[in-house]
Formats: C-alpha cells, sequence, structure tokens
C-alpha cells in the first residue's frame, strides 16, 4: 500500500503540517517516507533501514509533530543522534516543519554546549528533545530531563552509536523509558548488536528497508588522483583552474575543514563558502539560496550540513576527503547528473586509501578513471582556451556592431592594426598585467600556511593541521623531545575522576570527551580505567574553553574533573 502513496496529502496531516510542506516545497514522499510514515502514525514500533540523505528525519519528524498532544507539558519525543552537528541539523528540521504551531517547542542538549540554556529549555516544557546519548544521560541522571509524559523514542542512525562507541549509553537510556512508549530505530545497516538492542527493547516492529542507490551514477564521471596533507590544497586549486564548472560541492569531514578550505578558496578569488552543522538554519539557507541562484560557485561542506540539498546547476562533486562508505559515496555524487544532465565526480585519495577505489567500482559497477593533479602547462593551456572561446562568443554578440565602429574609426585615425587594438583591450581587461603574471598559477596562501595552527583558538582545527603535515614532517625526532606522541601531536596525561567503582566504560568516557571537545575516538588514546578514577591521553595544547568543557563533562553521574597528570607523559 505504501508503494502507492505519491503525496503527502494521502497522510491526512494538519492544516499547519500541509502548510509547512508545502512552504518547504515537500510534495512527494520519498521511499522511506511512504512506508515509515503511515506505521508510526499508527503508533507502531517499527525498524527503517536507509542510508543517510533518503528523507529519514522527515519520516519520523512528521508523524510525532501530528501526534503531539498540545495540552501535554514537557517531553513528548525523545530522539538520540550520534552526532552534535546531526542533532542540530534534525532540530532545525522539526523548528522548519513546525513552524506554524507556535505552541511547539524543540530543545537540542548535546555536549559543548552550554547547561543553562539547554536547562531553560527543558523548564519551558519542549514537546521534542534532540541530543547525543551522553549529553542525554547526564541529564537523566541529573533528573533535569523527565520522562513521564514520553510518547516516542527514536534512534538515529543506530550503527554510526555502534561505531562511535555509544551503545551502552543507548542501552541505559533505553532502560529508563516509560513502558508504554512508541520506539522507532532507524539505520542504514543492521549488525548483530543493534538487532540485539532492537529484540529488546522494540514491541513487534514492523520493518521496513530501503535498498541502497548504486545504480544511479551511469551519467556521471566518475575520476580520482592522489593527494596527501597540504597536497590537497594544491590539488584543489589546480582541479578548479582546469575544470569547467558551474556549480561545485566539495565533501570534507569536519566543520573545521569546511571552513578553512573556503577560506582557501575565496582567497585564491573564489566565490566560495562553507556549510556545517554549526551555522544557524537562517545562514545556512541564505548560503544555499545564493548558491542555487549563482552568486557562489563553491560549497564546501559535511556529509550531514549537505543533506537534503538539490541544487540543478551542480556540475562538480569534489570528494576533497574520503567518505566513511561506499553509500556516502554514492550519495555524495548524486548531488551532480540529476534531471539526465552529465556530471563530474573527482575524488582525492590518499596512497594509503587507494586500495578502497576498487571497493567504490564494485559497489557502483562504474569505473573510477586515475587522473593526475594538472600541471602548470595543463592550466595554462585552459586559461588560453577559454580566454580565446571568450572571444569567439563574443564576436556572436549582438552588441558588438556598436563597438565595431568606434575601433572602425580608431584604426583609420591612428593607423594602428586589428591586433594591436585587441592586444590593447585584452590588457585593459586585465588591468594592464601581463599575461602570465595576470594569470598566475594557484598557489596557498601564505598566511594560511602560517597562521593555521592558532586560528580561531579551535582545538579541531589545530589537530587537523599537525595531522596533514605528517608526510612533510622529518621522520627524525629531537633527542630532548620525549613526549608520547599521536602521529605527529603530541600528548598530554590526563586524570579523570570516575572509574570502575562509578560504572563507568571506556565508550561512557571516549563518547563524553569526543562530544565535548569536537575530536575523534583516535585522537582519544592510552585510556585506562582504575578503581576510582582513569587516565588518558589527549592531544596537548587544548583551548581553555574546551578544557573547562571537559572538567564539567558529566560521566555516569559524576563530573570528570579533568586534570592534567604529566606534560612528559
Amino acid at each position: 500500500m505504501s508503494q502507492e502513496i505519491t503525496s503527502f496529502a494521502a497522510f491526512n496531516f494538519s492544516d499547519a503540517l500541509n502548510r509547512a510542506l508545502e512552504d518547504m516545497k515537500f510534495t512527494t514522499p520519498s521511499p522511506i517516507q511512504a512506508q515509515t510514515i503511515p506505521l508510526l502514525l499508527e503508533g507502531r514500533d517499527a525498524i527503517a533501514l536507509a542510508q543517510t540523505g533518503t528523507g529519514k528525519t522527515a519520516a519520523f519528524a512528521l508523524p510525532i509533530l501530528q501526534n503531539l498532544s498540545s495540552s501535554v507539558h514537557g517531553t513528548q519525543a525523545l530522539i538520540l543522534a550520534p552526532t552534535r552537528e546531526l542533532a542540530i541539523q534534525v532540530a532545525e528540521q522539526f523548528e522548519l516543519l513546525s513552524a506554524n504551531q507556535r505552541s511547539i517547542t524543540v530543545a537540542v542538549l548535546c555536549g559543548g554546549q552550554e547547561y543553562g540554556r539547554q536547562l531553560k529549555q527543558l523548564r519551558a516544557g519542549a514537546q521534542i528533545v534532540v541530543g547525543t546519548p551522553g549529553r542525554i544521560l547526564d541529564h537523566l541522571d541529573k533528573g533535569t530531563l523527565l520522562l513521564d509524559n514520553l510518547r516516542t523514542f527514536i534512534l538515529d542512525e543506530a550503527d554510526e552509536m555502534l561505531r562511535m562507541g555509544f551503545i551502552e549509553d543507548i542501552e541505559t537510556i533505553m532502560s529508563k523509558l516509560p513502558e508504554k512508549k512508541q520506539i522507532g530505530l532507524f539505520s542504514a545497516t543492521m549488525p548483530h548488536r543493534i538487532r540485539q538492542i532492537a529484540n529488546t527493547y522494540l514491541h513487534n516492529p514492523a520493518a521496513i528497508e530501503i535498498r541502497a542507490e548504486t545504480a544511479t551514477v551511469k551519467s556521471i564521471e566518475q575520476r580520482f588522483l592522489f593527494a596527501s596533507g597540504h597536497q590537497k590544497y594544491d590539488a584543489l586549486l589546480r582541479v578548479l583552474a582546469v575544470e569547467d564548472y558551474q556549480g561545485v560541492i566539495v565533501f570534507v569531514r569536519t566543520k573545521s575543514s569546511t571552513e578553512e578550505v573556503a577560506e582557501i578558496l575565496q582567497q585564491q578569488g573564489l566565490r566560495a563558502m562553507a556549510i556545517h552543522g554549526d551555522i544557524t538554519q537562517a545562514l545556512r539557507e541564505r548560503i544555499i539560496a545564493q548558491f542555487r541562484q549563482g552568486a557562489i560557485d563553491i560549497l564546501v561542506a559535511t556529509d550531514v550540513a549537505a543533506r537534503g540539498l538539490d541544487v540543478e546547476r551542480v556540475t562538480h562533486v569534489i570528494n576533497y576527503d574520503l567518505p566513511h562508505d561506499n553509500e556516502t559515496y554514492v550519495h555524495r555524487i548524486g548531488r551532480t547528473g540529476r534531471a539526465g544532465r552529465s556530471g563530474v565526480a573527482i575524488l582525492f585519495v590518499t596512497p594509503k586509501e587507494g586500495r578502497l577505489i576498487t571497493s567504490i567500482e564494485r559497489h557502483t559497477r562504474q569505473r573510477i578513471t586515475k587522473v593526475a593533479v594538472p600541471t602548470d602547462h595543463m592550466i595554462h593551456v585552459t586559461r588560453q582556451q577559454r580566454f580565446m572561446a571568450n572571444i569567439t562568443a563574443r564576436l556572436e554578440h549582438e552588441h558588438i556592431i556598436s563597438y565595431k565602429r568606434i575601433i572602425e574609426e580608431y584604426i583609420k585615425e591612428n593607423d594602428a592594426s586589428a591586433v594591436d587594438v585587441a592586444a590593447a583591450l585584452a590588457l585593459l581587461l586585465h588591468k594592464d598585467m601581463p599575461w602570465q603574471k595576470e594569470q598566475a598559477l594557484p598557489k596557498e596562501s601564505r598566511s594560511i600556511k602560517e597562521n593555521r595552527p592558532e586560528r580561531n583558538g579551535k582545538f579541531e582545527r589545530s589537530f587537523s593541521r599537525f595531522d596533514e603535515r605528517k608526510s612533510f614532517n622529518s621522520d627524525k625526532k629531537s633527542p630532548k623531545d620525549n613526549r608520547k606522541k599521536f602521529g605527529d601531536v603530541e600528548q598530554d596525561l590526563f586524570r579523570l575522576d570516575v572509574g570502575k567503582v562509578h560504572g563507568v566504560k571506556p565508550g561512557n568516557i571516549v563518547g563524553a570527551i569526543a562530544n565535548e571537545a569536537g575530536l575523534q575516538s583516535k585522537h582519544i588514546t592510552g585510556l585506562k580505567i582504575l578503581d576510582d578514577h582513569s587516565i588518558v591521553r589527549l592531544p596537548k595544547g587544548m583551548p581553555k574553553e574546551i578544557m573547562s568543557g571537559l572538567t564539567k563533562a558529566w560521566v555516569c553521574g559524576r563530573q570528570l574533573k579533568l586534570t592534567l597528570i604529566s606534560s612528559n607523559a
């Protein structure tokens, strides 16, 4: 029956929801929405397997909003997301869909944010709560998040939760849910551990599976090139110098990378902007509108920030950072080659990642062609060809006749050749700069290189830059430097005020630190859980605000109280 649903009108949503859908230009439900919404509206538990970008958020947000009771104060729906960025995106989707229902409020409870604002939202009676596992568990333990009136619990991207080590927190949270509630579990895959949780906590769930999209890349020309660390900056600028593009999306892994890459492009005179989970919805909409209209040519984005992005003028997708899995790759490059048009997808890989190309080719059933980073000669030839093409186009322009009269008069009066006059006009166009100097080859800004570790005091940026420099640093170590390192990043040893007697697990600590500091788990090393405390190694030089946040973070009902043990660990 769900396959026959071709309009949101079939769900009989409230007028307020229908107006919101109309404002958001949502007309036809995606497959996951068509199959999931009717089940959740009926109050059934559901397991939905679908990839990111298939419309999962609206698939659970719409039934939740439809079934909310305006007369009930407090949390009626709780949504868990693996990352702060995704939680913010989910909350924004709820806010857009509930734009015409002023009585509905949404609270976002994530690490790295002040408790004061979160407490204010909860005390105000937010009906919908979206958050990450660590912070949600903290509020539950403190009694600041009450689930007495909970109707629906959503576990989003469950397999990602498992990968990030949150599964024990998830089970603890689910054990605290009221007996009478509806549960929706959304995941791209169904690992055994997630299946166990579903069997334990879900009641007679309906199963929905949307098959992975693997055959939609036939109209997309796929290429890859080798580039590591800082070579990526140069490679990106050179690729953009030779490609004939209209709109480009550059995919990176972290929000700090979106800003760094966009800044480098801007300093080269390119019209680029970054979008990530920390920008406001209003700013995101403004940037995307400019991108759609052509005021911006290049969008640098994370996967989560680019969710739901559909812009016809996208001709190129550049995978600056390798995606986490094959399906993410398919979803990324699907941003181009729309509506029967051809598109280009370019993937940057390090030599160590080269073996993954075969896996992607097998998954997409399409060949990815190896190409070289454009050379100086290629860039010069391309620019010259473009310059000549622009001349040809102007020769056919309807207004050229008005200028021809002036040029003919000038040649006659000054006894000048047509070639000399054309060259003079080209010099005028390029502000009296000679061709080679005016058309300088792309080169990374020196200020970017020099200031990269300190900019804005963002620790994650500093770390990513250390990481990027690995292949360029000398393997020789100073005999004076006996500090432990992770890659090329110095690490300090810290004490945490939580241990075995408090029931803490490794995933609890890693998850809390990752959320509060914005670190990937691979950057958190040497964790040892002792009786009444734990020790861990973290990258050296973290900003004070992050250290303060980690000190105040709660795990298993206790504050971490992060304390430096040794800077020579």
